[in-house]
Formats: structure tokens, sequence, C-alpha cells
């Protein structure tokens, strides 16, 4: 009895410091980033100053501090428009590359006739054709929308094409032994096979959407972070400019952040 108290208890030990000593490497994996980040942070502020950089070239990291404290509400109305269009164009630009990637695995003739297509209008800069959609849509939130949703297509397309070709012949194989349905086989094996592809297309989607948005704000708007990013230019405000800088960088990194926990939960072997 009192040897398998004795165990029971070195278990428990064990069981400790593996949990210490997995919570010690999280610490240090989260410190080695925030670490860089601050050390990069008290180099700008420390080159700023010690050559006396003018403000309109290079502001300090406390003066754009200072414009998040001062201007929130300016950030935060100009942050809401960009969000709701980043994040259309993405449900919309992933949808329709998800869609016209099935009917391609089912029917190589629409794949032969519409990928070239494809590829043509994804060789087009996004600069070029922002101005066209800009005159077709109207300077509204449509135009936004439809050229996050051309920056996320191409990807997502090509990703969730390759996923759900990536199936092996013997399982392609065995499913027609076992009298499978073509819609059993894209539920059951394809759509399962091309899920890591999708996500890895998904994480560069969320964080061009946000580009994507801003570039058309660029052309045509009157809010908008792209749209404050130009104002700020123009007026040489660049506390402004740098702090709407950051505060895009930051949305980008929550779509990212979010679609990576979305694929956690959802790939689960």
């Amino acid at each position: 009895m009192l040897m398998s108290l004795a165990q029971v208890s070195a278990e428990l030990d064990d069981k400790k410091s593996g949990r210490n000593d997995l919570i010690y490497k999280r610490a240090v994996n989260a410190a080695i980033p925030i670490g860089t980040a601050v050390s990069l942070l008290l180099l700008w502020q420390l080159g700023v100053r010690l050559f006396e950089v003018p403000t309109y070239i290079a502001p300090a990291p406390t003066d754009v501090l200072a414009v998040f404290v001062n201007e929130f509400a300016l950030l935060s109305r100009n942050f809401w428009p960009t969000l709701i269009e980043s994040l259309s164009g993405f449900v919309v630009g992933n949808l329709a590359a998800i869609m016209i990637a099935i009917a391609f695995v089912h029917s190589r003739t629409i794949e032969k006739a519409f990928f070239p297509i494809a590829v043509f209008i994804n060789t087009i800069p996004i600069l070029a054709i922002a101005p066209i959609l800009v005159l077709i849509f109207g300077a509204g939130m449509t135009a936004k929308v439809v050229i996050a949703a051309l920056i996320c297509f191409f990807p997502t397309l090509v990703n969730m094409v390759r996923g759900l070709q990536s199936v092996s012949p013997q399982t392609l194989e065995l499913a027609r032994i076992l009298s499978a349905s073509k819609a059993e086989v894209f539920w059951k094996i394809r759509l399962p096979s091309s899920l890591p592809f999708l996500f890895s297309a998904l994480k560069i989607a969320a964080t061009t959407c946000v580009i994507g948005a801003i570039v058309g704000e660029w052309i045509g708007a009157d809010v908008g972070l792209g749209a404050l990013i130009i104002d700020s230019t123009f007026n040489f405000r660049s506390p402004l400019l740098y702090a709407t800088v950051f505060v895009s960088s930051g949305l980008s990194v929550l779509l990212f952040t979010a679609v990576s926990v979305a694929e956690k939960l959802v790939i689960r072997w």
C-alpha cells in the first residue's frame, strides 16, 4: 500500500513538472516576439531623438501613441468601414473561389475554359484594376468589397483545386469499388483532404483582403483607413499616418489569428 502511494505521488509530481515545463515554454515563446518588438520600438525612439529626425518624416513611437489616445474617435470611425469591406470581400472572394474550384474538379472542360481567364485576371495589378471597378460600381462600398474579393480569389482557387485533387488514385479506386456516389466521394474524401490547403489560402486571404479594401479606399472614398492614410499623407500628419498604418496591420493580424483559431477547431487530425 505504501509503495502504491509512493508511485502515485511520483506520477503526480511528474505530471506537475511536465505542466510547469509546458507553461515555461509557452511563456518563453510569447516573450521572444514581445521582447523583440519592444526592443525595436526603443531603438526607433532613441534613433529619432538622437538624430533629431523631423516629426513629419518619422515621428517617435511616443508621438504615435499620443495619436492613439487623442485621435481614438477618428481612428475608430475609419476602422469600422474598412473592417466591413475586408470581411465582406473575404467571404465573397473565398466562397466564389471554393465553388469554382469544385466545378473545376468535377469538369475538366470547365477548368480548361475558365482557369486561363482566372490567371489572366490575377496578372492585372490591383492598382490598375481598382479604378475600373470604381468606375463600374461607383465610389461606394461595393467597389471596395469587389476589390478585396478579387485579391483573395486566386490564391484560394489554386489551393482549393490542388486540395480537392490531392486524393490518391488508390483511395478513389476503392471508393468506386464500394459504389460510393460523387457526393459521398466529395464530402467524405475530397473535402477533408482539401481542408489543410484551404486554410493555408484563407490565412493569405485574411491579410490581403485588408490590402484590397485599403486600395479601394485610396481610389475613391472619404471614410476608411485607406482614405485616412491619404488624408494624413497630404496634410503631413505623420504621427496620424503611422498610427493608421499600425491599425491596418493590427486588423490583418486579427483576421489572420481568427482563421488560425478556426483551423485548429476544424482540423483535428
